[in-house]
């Protein structure tokens, strides 16, 4: 089953304040921290011709985060900058002129002394704040919501860090983590802010939107076109939000349509577009879905004042969406690449093949403006 919104809140004014956490200037600073790691490269943008042949595009792009730092998610982006922007800050420096391997030298281990930082994850998040901690000569305590699997706990513990599985869902998790910190003297480094807690997760924000100049760039090479639709994965939204604003500040009014994607068991902001009136809604209980880096029922409310102004629409699908785009990245018509990925990072396409190819969605289709010139942009968030 899919859900349609259209979001009757988007406006068309591009002097927000928040914006300016993400310009191009910004962003370009935070991409040269993330470069000056000797494992950062640039993930590939993958044209998909011959599916957008079979649903009728003009053309079809999908960024392939399954490669990126070895850690087979775009998470690690967040976590490296806004960590290596906190131990900065402690040393008293300014990160835009230091390199990651400077922040990591003896003498600046040294000057900062044992730092422990621990965050709450589905698993790719809290990878990449282990790998990140590892990489700054620093500890890590993460924790995960009940039902983690065991493959994503050990993928964690290979990276160094202590994890600990919680009998709690992701926000209550957040909360734990948040209090076990307060009581330990650790630093938090989570996606999603409080009162009291906001800069660590721009930071992450920040990271998160470098992906998107990298895309763009990329998408340039392929076609002097701008895109006309990008299809984004919410959870608490920090992801989708960091890449909206960036979107926004790049093209300004010629920015594609931005387009959210949630599971229906915990599409807080699928609900909050339905609700129409400015405040956002929350999603309780077990948030079980096989898509686990979706699994999050409260918004991050940074996140929520972006795409509550920049959405087109949002869609709240089962998880037969997500299979069904697992199966069309993993089986590609014909010569199109395979591409490797996972529940969270497949729904996009699952979702477009169903709109596109389905008579029930013609009037959705007419309102998106989703035709024959289309230029459409999609994220593998992660791979299998």
């Amino acid at each position: 089953m899919i859900e349609y919104q259209y979001n009757y809140m988007k406006e068309s004014t591009y002097d927000k304040v928040f914006l300016t956490d993400f310009s191009l200037d910004k962003i370009a600073e935070v991409q040269n921290f993330q470069s000056s790691h000797r494992s950062y490269s640039m993930t590939p943008l993958i044209r998909l011709d011959n599916f957008a042949s079979h649903v009728g595009f003009n053309n079809v792009f999908i960024k392939d985060e399954s490669q990126r730092f070895g850690l087979s998610a775009f998470k690690v982006l967040g976590g490296i900058y806004a960590m290596g922007r906190y131990v900065a800050e402690h040393l008293d420096i300014g990160i835009e002129s230091f390199t990651f391997d400077q922040l990591r030298s003896t003498e600046n281990r040294e000057r900062i002394g044992d730092i422990t930082f621990t965050t709450a994850t589905d698993g790719n998040h809290g990878r990449g704040v282990a790998w990140t901690a590892r990489e700054l000569g620093a500890k890590a305590v993460i924790y995960l919501p009940k039902g983690s699997s065991k493959k994503r706990v050990n993928a964690i513990c290979n990276e160094g860090a202590e994890a600990i599985v919680t009998e709690l869902n992701y926000d209550d998790s957040v909360r734990y983590a948040a209090k076990k910190a307060k009581e330990n003297g650790w630093i938090v480094v989570q996606d999603t802010s409080w009162n009291g807690y906001e800069d660590i997760p721009l930071w992450i924000m920040q990271g998160y939107a470098s992906l998107a100049k990298e895309m763009m760039e990329q998408v340039r090479e392929y076609t002097p076109r701008i895109p006309t639709h990008i299809f984004l994965q919410a959870g608490v939204g920090s992801f989708a939000s960091a890449i909206a604003a960036y979107l926004v500040n790049y093209y300004r009014e010629k920015h594609p349509k931005i387009i959210l994607v949630e599971p229906h068991q915990s599409n807080c902001y699928f609900r909050s577009f339905v609700a129409n009136d400015q405040t956002y809604k929350v999603v309780d209980g077990e948030l079980d879905t096989i898509m686990d880096g979706l699994a999050c029922g409260e918004p991050n409310p940074k996140a929520w004042e972006i795409l509550k102004s920049y959405t087109e629409a949002s869609f709240s699908c089962d998880d037969y969406i997500s299979t069904l785009g697992m199966d069309i990245l993993s089986r590609p018509i014909r010569n199109d690449k395979v591409v490797n990925s996972g529940a969270s990072g497949a729904v996009s396409i699952g979702l477009l093949h169903r709109l596109a190819t389905e008579d029930a969605f013609k009037n959705v289709r007419k309102e998106l403006g989703l035709d024959k010139d289309s230029e459409v942009v999609l994220v593998n968030t992660e791979g299998s």
